[in-house]
């Protein structure tokens, strides 16, 4: 599962884009539509298996979320989990949290 998936995607044709129209040589361009998630409530936390991880120099969502998850495309759900947008949201000695198992999370959060 993507968290492109179920996702509504339109042409967006605004001439705030003229430029980016005409340097593309196109007449509009596909947007996807923004998702809505949940942050989970504390009742879903408590059902969920908690990893703890203490952030490291290298450490990178996609990479916990193969570790962990069995997949690349996964390190949303880490980064959503913990309302960290991007790894430079992050120091090292920073604690997040896996959260487990997968589907559970997902579920969670309304995908």
């Amino acid at each position: 599962m993507s968290r492109y998936d179920g996702r509504v995607i339109f042409k967006n044709q605004d001439e705030s884009y003229a430029q980016i129209f005409e340097e593309r040589q196109v007449p509009y361009i596909r947007h996807y539509g923004t998702a809505r998630m949940l942050v989970p409530n504390v009742r879903q936390r408590m059902d969920l298996t908690r990893i703890n991880h203490i952030w490291r120099v290298g450490d990178r969502f996609y990479k916990l979320a193969i570790k962990h998850y069995g997949s690349a495309s996964y390190w949303w759900v880490i980064a959503l989990y913990n309302q960290a947008p991007t790894e430079s949201s992050l120091r090292v000695g920073d604690t997040i949290i896996v959260p487990l198992p997968l589907d559970r999370v997902l579920h969670a959060i309304g995908t």
